[in-house]
Protein backbone atom coordinates (compact mmCIF):
# COMPACT_ATOMS: atom_id res chain seq x y z
CA UNK A 1 0.00 0.00 0.00
CA UNK A 2 0.99 3.44 -0.93
CA UNK A 3 -0.06 6.60 -0.27
CA UNK A 4 -0.17 9.41 -2.48
CA UNK A 5 -1.28 13.02 -3.02
CA UNK A 6 -4.95 13.91 -3.66
CA UNK A 7 -5.27 15.22 -7.14
CA UNK A 8 -8.36 16.26 -9.11
CA UNK A 9 -8.03 14.61 -12.70
CA UNK A 10 -9.90 15.73 -15.46
CA UNK A 11 -12.90 13.99 -16.21
CA UNK A 12 -16.12 13.36 -18.34
CA UNK A 13 -19.16 14.55 -16.63
CA UNK A 14 -22.23 12.84 -15.29
CA UNK A 15 -25.17 14.59 -15.27
CA UNK A 16 -28.81 13.63 -14.37
CA UNK A 17 -31.66 16.06 -15.31
CA UNK A 18 -35.40 14.74 -13.50
CA UNK A 19 -38.48 16.43 -14.27
CA UNK A 20 -42.35 15.62 -14.79
CA UNK A 21 -43.45 15.16 -18.28
CA UNK A 22 -43.19 18.25 -20.47
CA UNK A 23 -40.21 19.98 -17.58
CA UNK A 24 -37.95 20.32 -20.54
CA UNK A 25 -35.27 17.44 -20.14
CA UNK A 26 -34.63 16.83 -23.78
CA UNK A 27 -34.51 20.35 -24.60
CA UNK A 28 -32.41 21.11 -21.86
CA UNK A 29 -29.96 17.87 -22.17
CA UNK A 30 -29.36 18.96 -25.79
CA UNK A 31 -28.23 22.72 -25.25
CA UNK A 32 -25.90 21.55 -22.09
CA UNK A 33 -24.52 18.75 -25.00
CA UNK A 34 -24.05 21.74 -27.40
CA UNK A 35 -22.43 23.33 -24.74
CA UNK A 36 -20.06 20.88 -24.03
CA UNK A 37 -18.77 19.75 -27.26
CA UNK A 38 -19.78 22.67 -29.49
CA UNK A 39 -20.59 20.67 -32.55
CA UNK A 40 -24.05 19.46 -33.39
CA UNK A 41 -23.08 16.17 -35.05
CA UNK A 42 -20.81 15.25 -31.69
CA UNK A 43 -24.11 14.29 -29.90
CA UNK A 44 -25.77 11.38 -30.35
CA UNK A 45 -29.35 10.76 -28.44
CA UNK A 46 -30.52 7.52 -27.24
CA UNK A 47 -34.54 8.32 -27.66
CA UNK A 48 -37.14 5.78 -25.47
CA UNK A 49 -39.44 8.62 -25.84
CA UNK A 50 -41.39 7.68 -28.84
CA UNK A 51 -39.35 9.71 -31.26
CA UNK A 52 -39.66 12.94 -29.01
CA UNK A 53 -35.13 13.12 -29.85
CA UNK A 54 -35.89 14.49 -33.18
CA UNK A 55 -38.86 17.46 -31.73
CA UNK A 56 -35.28 19.60 -31.39
CA UNK A 57 -34.09 18.63 -34.71
CA UNK A 58 -34.14 22.41 -35.85
CA UNK A 59 -31.50 23.15 -33.30
CA UNK A 60 -28.76 21.31 -35.12
CA UNK A 61 -27.55 18.02 -36.73
CA UNK A 62 -27.52 15.85 -33.81
CA UNK A 63 -27.59 11.99 -33.94
CA UNK A 64 -30.64 9.90 -32.97
CA UNK A 65 -30.39 6.48 -32.19
CA UNK A 66 -34.31 5.39 -31.40
CA UNK A 67 -34.49 2.79 -28.91
CA UNK A 68 -37.42 0.05 -28.55
CA UNK A 69 -38.70 -2.46 -26.42
CA UNK A 70 -37.93 -4.11 -24.81
CA UNK A 71 -35.78 -2.10 -22.94
CA UNK A 72 -33.33 -4.53 -21.22
CA UNK A 73 -30.04 -3.08 -19.50
CA UNK A 74 -28.56 -4.78 -22.16
CA UNK A 75 -30.18 -3.17 -24.82
CA UNK A 76 -29.34 -0.01 -23.36
CA UNK A 77 -25.94 -1.14 -22.93
CA UNK A 78 -25.57 -1.92 -26.93
CA UNK A 79 -27.05 1.55 -27.84
CA UNK A 80 -24.52 3.31 -25.95
CA UNK A 81 -21.61 1.21 -27.32
CA UNK A 82 -22.90 2.25 -30.82
CA UNK A 83 -22.92 5.92 -29.96
CA UNK A 84 -19.34 5.60 -28.77
CA UNK A 85 -18.33 4.08 -31.79
CA UNK A 86 -19.98 6.79 -33.86
CA UNK A 87 -17.38 9.11 -32.70
CA UNK A 88 -19.91 11.12 -30.46
CA UNK A 89 -18.26 13.55 -27.38
CA UNK A 90 -22.15 13.77 -25.12
CA UNK A 91 -24.63 10.71 -25.19
CA UNK A 92 -27.61 11.61 -24.08
CA UNK A 93 -29.37 9.21 -22.73
CA UNK A 94 -33.51 10.03 -22.77
CA UNK A 95 -34.12 8.56 -21.06
CA UNK A 96 -33.20 5.74 -18.45
CA UNK A 97 -36.74 5.28 -16.94
CA UNK A 98 -37.72 2.17 -19.19
CA UNK A 99 -34.37 0.44 -18.33
CA UNK A 100 -36.11 0.01 -15.19
CA UNK A 101 -39.77 0.61 -15.23
CA UNK A 102 -40.44 -0.09 -19.02
CA UNK A 103 -41.47 -3.24 -20.80
CA UNK A 104 -38.51 -5.79 -21.00
CA UNK A 105 -37.16 -3.13 -18.31
CA UNK A 106 -35.54 -4.62 -14.53
CA UNK A 107 -39.09 -4.90 -12.45
CA UNK A 108 -40.70 -6.64 -15.41
CA UNK A 109 -37.39 -9.18 -15.43
CA UNK A 110 -38.40 -9.52 -11.83
CA UNK A 111 -42.00 -10.12 -12.33
CA UNK A 112 -40.99 -12.68 -14.93
CA UNK A 113 -38.66 -14.50 -12.86
CA UNK A 114 -41.24 -14.51 -9.81
CA UNK A 115 -41.13 -11.51 -7.88
CA UNK A 116 -38.97 -12.84 -5.15
CA UNK A 117 -36.51 -11.35 -3.07
CA UNK A 118 -33.60 -13.57 -3.99
CA UNK A 119 -34.53 -12.74 -7.30
CA UNK A 120 -32.67 -9.77 -7.79
CA UNK A 121 -29.06 -11.65 -7.24
CA UNK A 122 -30.06 -11.94 -10.81
CA UNK A 123 -31.16 -8.77 -11.84
CA UNK A 124 -29.01 -6.40 -9.85
CA UNK A 125 -25.83 -7.31 -11.86
CA UNK A 126 -27.83 -6.45 -15.25
CA UNK A 127 -28.82 -2.96 -13.91
CA UNK A 128 -25.15 -2.30 -12.40
CA UNK A 129 -23.74 -3.72 -15.78
CA UNK A 130 -25.80 -0.84 -17.02
CA UNK A 131 -25.12 1.90 -14.98
CA UNK A 132 -20.94 0.83 -15.02
CA UNK A 133 -21.32 1.57 -18.72
CA UNK A 134 -22.25 4.91 -18.04
CA UNK A 135 -19.79 5.69 -15.63
CA UNK A 136 -16.79 4.31 -17.61
CA UNK A 137 -18.08 5.64 -20.61
CA UNK A 138 -15.15 7.61 -22.85
CA UNK A 139 -18.13 10.55 -23.65
CA UNK A 140 -19.53 12.67 -21.29
CA UNK A 141 -23.30 11.69 -20.71
CA UNK A 142 -26.42 12.98 -19.88
CA UNK A 143 -29.49 11.09 -18.41
CA UNK A 144 -32.48 11.76 -18.36
CA UNK A 145 -35.34 10.21 -16.18
CA UNK A 146 -39.23 10.80 -15.31
CA UNK A 147 -40.46 12.11 -12.14
CA UNK A 148 -43.57 11.28 -10.51
CA UNK A 149 -45.87 11.98 -7.26
CA UNK A 150 -45.12 9.79 -4.87
CA UNK A 151 -47.61 8.42 -2.42
CA UNK A 152 -47.52 7.13 1.31
CA UNK A 153 -50.04 5.97 3.91
CA UNK A 154 -50.77 7.38 6.94
CA UNK A 155 -53.08 6.81 9.84
CA UNK A 156 -55.02 9.31 11.67
CA UNK A 157 -57.74 8.67 14.08
CA UNK A 158 -57.49 5.10 13.49
CA UNK A 159 -58.20 5.15 9.91
CA UNK A 160 -55.76 4.49 7.06
CA UNK A 161 -55.42 7.41 3.75
CA UNK A 162 -53.14 8.00 0.86
CA UNK A 163 -51.28 11.39 1.08
CA UNK A 164 -48.66 12.87 -1.28
CA UNK A 165 -45.53 12.23 -0.66
CA UNK A 166 -43.73 14.57 -3.33
CA UNK A 167 -41.70 13.50 -6.26
CA UNK A 168 -40.25 10.52 -7.32
CA UNK A 169 -37.58 9.50 -9.86
CA UNK A 170 -38.34 6.83 -12.01
CA UNK A 171 -35.70 4.25 -12.00
CA UNK A 172 -34.07 2.57 -8.76
CA UNK A 173 -33.38 4.48 -5.97
CA UNK A 174 -30.07 5.52 -5.25
CA UNK A 175 -29.15 6.18 -9.08
CA UNK A 176 -28.24 10.01 -8.56
CA UNK A 177 -25.69 9.04 -6.42
CA UNK A 178 -24.10 7.42 -9.42
CA UNK A 179 -23.74 10.87 -11.25
CA UNK A 180 -21.73 13.84 -11.26
CA UNK A 181 -24.40 15.98 -10.77
CA UNK A 182 -27.95 15.84 -11.05
CA UNK A 183 -30.75 18.57 -11.57
CA UNK A 184 -34.46 18.93 -11.23
CA UNK A 185 -36.49 20.71 -13.41
CA UNK A 186 -39.65 22.16 -12.48
CA UNK A 187 -42.54 22.48 -14.92
CA UNK A 188 -41.20 26.42 -15.98
CA UNK A 189 -37.55 24.39 -17.06
CA UNK A 190 -35.95 25.78 -14.17
CA UNK A 191 -33.42 23.54 -12.30
CA UNK A 192 -31.73 23.54 -8.98
CA UNK A 193 -29.12 20.72 -7.98
CA UNK A 194 -29.97 17.62 -5.68
CA UNK A 195 -26.78 15.85 -5.74
CA UNK A 196 -23.46 18.21 -7.14
CA UNK A 197 -20.09 17.29 -7.02
CA UNK A 198 -18.54 19.73 -9.03
CA UNK A 199 -19.83 22.87 -6.98
CA UNK A 200 -21.37 24.82 -10.03
CA UNK A 201 -24.88 24.68 -8.79
CA UNK A 202 -24.77 23.29 -5.20
CA UNK A 203 -26.88 26.03 -2.86
CA UNK A 204 -27.35 28.34 -6.50
CA UNK A 205 -30.63 29.86 -7.12
CA UNK A 206 -32.94 28.44 -9.72
CA UNK A 207 -31.83 28.48 -13.40
CA UNK A 208 -32.84 27.82 -16.98
CA UNK A 209 -30.46 25.33 -18.12
CA UNK A 210 -28.36 26.47 -21.70
CA UNK A 211 -25.51 26.15 -23.76
CA UNK A 212 -23.53 28.33 -21.24
CA UNK A 213 -24.31 25.85 -18.91
CA UNK A 214 -22.76 23.34 -20.82
CA UNK A 215 -19.44 25.54 -21.55
CA UNK A 216 -19.22 26.10 -17.59
CA UNK A 217 -19.87 22.04 -16.84
CA UNK A 218 -16.65 21.72 -19.87
CA UNK A 219 -14.26 24.08 -17.85
CA UNK A 220 -15.09 22.16 -14.93
CA UNK A 221 -14.34 19.19 -16.38
CA UNK A 222 -11.25 20.55 -18.30
CA UNK A 223 -9.65 22.12 -15.43
CA UNK A 224 -8.18 18.96 -13.51
CA UNK A 225 -4.68 17.44 -14.64
CA UNK A 226 -4.44 15.41 -17.94
CA UNK A 227 -3.83 11.62 -17.06
CA UNK A 228 -4.69 10.42 -20.16
CA UNK A 229 -2.65 7.54 -21.94
CA UNK A 230 -2.91 6.83 -25.28
CA UNK A 231 -2.94 2.67 -26.18
CA UNK A 232 0.45 2.64 -27.96
CA UNK A 233 1.72 3.93 -24.71
CA UNK A 234 -0.44 1.10 -23.10
CA UNK A 235 0.84 -1.85 -24.97
CA UNK A 236 4.24 -0.79 -24.85
CA UNK A 237 3.90 -1.00 -21.27
CA UNK A 238 2.34 -4.67 -21.49
CA UNK A 239 6.26 -5.35 -22.37
CA UNK A 240 7.36 -3.88 -19.03
CA UNK A 241 5.41 -6.26 -16.99
CA UNK A 242 7.53 -9.42 -15.79
CA UNK A 243 5.17 -10.85 -14.00
CA UNK A 244 1.12 -11.86 -14.10
CA UNK A 245 0.82 -9.66 -11.20
CA UNK A 246 2.44 -7.14 -12.74
CA UNK A 247 0.15 -7.03 -15.75
CA UNK A 248 -2.79 -7.38 -13.79
CA UNK A 249 -2.20 -4.17 -11.93
CA UNK A 250 -1.49 -2.08 -14.81
CA UNK A 251 -4.71 -2.73 -16.43
CA UNK A 252 -6.40 -1.76 -13.53
CA UNK A 253 -4.84 1.27 -13.88
CA UNK A 254 -6.01 1.82 -17.35
CA UNK A 255 -9.13 4.13 -18.42
CA UNK A 256 -11.95 1.69 -20.14
CA UNK A 257 -10.96 2.81 -23.79
CA UNK A 258 -8.02 1.85 -23.59
CA UNK A 259 -9.03 -1.71 -22.27
CA UNK A 260 -11.69 -2.00 -24.78
CA UNK A 261 -9.36 -1.42 -27.71
CA UNK A 262 -9.32 -4.01 -29.84
CA UNK A 263 -4.95 -4.16 -30.44
CA UNK A 264 -4.66 -3.78 -26.34
CA UNK A 265 -6.74 -6.65 -25.92
CA UNK A 266 -4.87 -8.78 -28.40
CA UNK A 267 -1.58 -6.97 -26.97
CA UNK A 268 -2.73 -7.80 -23.67
CA UNK A 269 -3.73 -11.87 -24.53
CA UNK A 270 -0.03 -12.55 -25.86
CA UNK A 271 2.09 -10.98 -23.15
CA UNK A 272 -0.48 -13.18 -20.90
CA UNK A 273 0.64 -16.11 -22.80
CA UNK A 274 4.15 -15.30 -22.65
CA UNK A 275 4.32 -14.67 -18.83
CA UNK A 276 2.36 -18.10 -18.61
CA UNK A 277 4.95 -19.94 -20.59
CA UNK A 278 8.30 -18.52 -20.20
CA UNK A 279 10.29 -21.59 -21.87
CA UNK A 280 8.26 -20.96 -25.13
CA UNK A 281 9.20 -17.29 -25.23
CA UNK A 282 12.50 -18.22 -25.27
CA UNK A 283 12.62 -20.92 -27.54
Amino acid sequence: MKLRKATRQQAKIRLGLSAVSGGGKTYSALLIAYGLCGDWSKIAMIDTENGSGDLYAHLGAYQVLTLSSPYTPERYIEAIRACEESGASVIIVDSITHEWDGKGGCLEIMDKLGGKYQDWAKVTPRHQAFIDVILQSTCHVITTVRRKQDYEMTKADGKMKVEKAGLKEVTREGFEYELTANLELDVRHNATASKDRTGLFADKPAFTPSIETGKLILEWCESGEDISVSVKEAIAQLDKCDTREELVVLCEGLPEYVLRDKDFKEAGAKRKSELANPQKQSA
